[in-house]
């Protein structure tokens, strides 16, 4: 029998992480569900306070960082399917039955269509892009299902990557031809937009992506990153 094994990396998450967690405990199925696991990087806030007050919650420690939070994760989880989630992105009523329809299928990886909480244009559009299966449309925002031994197989998250490890991940799969998009939208919050200023945020994460495709490393993108975005 399928079951999930929802993982959530956790950093100064205080304004989000209940309301999160009480949100999957009410959109999916407990039967579905073989446990929420939530991996603290080393919050300074009240986060791990309020996990540790949740029943039914796994709380982990781990070094800062969400590869090595999320891999750390997947070494507790005891379902057959994993699913990676932001603290900050709600997935959609009975997402745990989609993910599952899509495992039977053998479709063995894969993401939710996004929207954006915003009414801009461009988050808008954006948002209405990640239906499609394009790579350039993905990202970790978009949440990431995938089989415990397809993860294995690819090795998980590269912990190299401080930064861009989701479409690290996700360029492994779209290699292997095991990527599918849910027509399902998961909610994400629009507050690095809002607090950076869209055009500007857009620009960098263009240039991160650029960036990686002419070749630069992992340390150069963590770096541009420091500099523009952090």
């Amino acid at each position: 029998m399928n079951s999930i094994s929802i993982i959530i990396p956790m950093l100064n998450e205080a304004d989000n992480i209940k309301n999160l967690l009480d949100h999957l405990m009410e959109n999916a199925s407990d039967k579905n569900i073989a446990e929420i696991i939530v991996v603290d990087g080393g919050s300074t806030d009240a986060s791990v306070e309020i996990v540790s007050n949740l029943k039914h919650i796994q709380l982990l420690h781990s070094k800062k960082g969400r590869a090595k939070q999320m891999n750390l994760g997947a070494k507790a989880a005891t379902g057959n399917i994993l699913y990676f989630l932001h603290a900050d992105s709600f997935p959609p009523k009975d997402f745990d039955k989609y993910i599952i329809q899509e495992i039977n299928k053998n479709n063995l990886a894969g993401c939710f269509r996004m929207q954006f909480e915003s009414n801009h244009w461009w988050l808008r559009l954006a948002s209405w892009l990640t239906q499609f299966s394009w790579r350039a449309c993905r990202g970790g925002d978009q949440s990431q299902f995938i089989s415990k031994e397809l993860f294995h197989e690819i090795g998980g998250f590269n912990e190299g990557y401080t930064i861009y490890e989701d479409n690290i991940l996700i360029n492994e799969l779209y290699a292997r031809k095991q990527f599918v998009v849910i027509n399902k939208k998961i909610k994400t919050s629009a507050r690095r937009y809002q607090e950076h200023g869209i055009w500007k945020l857009q620009f960098h994460f263009w240039a991160i992506y650029i960036k990686k495709w002419l070749g630069a490393s992992a340390d150069d993108l963590y770096l541009y990153y420091n500099k523009h975005i952090a």
